[in-house]
């Protein structure tokens, strides 16, 4: 069955004080549009999930692998792709608005398991 969805009528989830998201899934793919504060971070984390990231507003410095690494700083406009199960750290830099789409879907995110984020 075909469902329409309007971005304005998906509930918005206060995930933490820094962090809000809205989501939209289907059985093989999930699709979030998020706003995050200045200065919030996404600590180092992996998940079997392919991850495509838009950055909408803002700057968001991405660390792959471990904090170690050089890192890769993404500006409105650009995009990367995450392969499934490759470490990733994210720093927010001013106010961020990007959107994250996962095959399959999260379903940490979908069952409220995601607890790293909710610190």
């Amino acid at each position: 069955m075909i469902q329409k969805i309007n971005w304005d009528e998906v509930p918005e989830e206060q995930v933490n004080p820094k962090m809000k998201r809205k989501m939209i899934w289907g059985e093989k793919i999930m699709i979030a549009r998020m706003k995050f504060k200045d200065g919030f971070v996404v600590p180092m984390h992996s998940h079997e999930n392919e991850q495509i990231t838009q950055v909408q507003k803002g700057t968001i410095r991405f660390w792959f692998e471990s904090e170690d690494t050089e890192p890769v700083d993404l500006h409105a406009g650009d995009s990367v792709v995450i392969p499934g199960n490759l470490p990733h750290k994210a720093l927010m830099i001013g106010d961020v608005e990007e959107t994250d789409t996962w095959a399959p879907p999260r379903t940490d995110w979908i069952d409220g398991t995601d607890d790293y984020l909710k610190k």
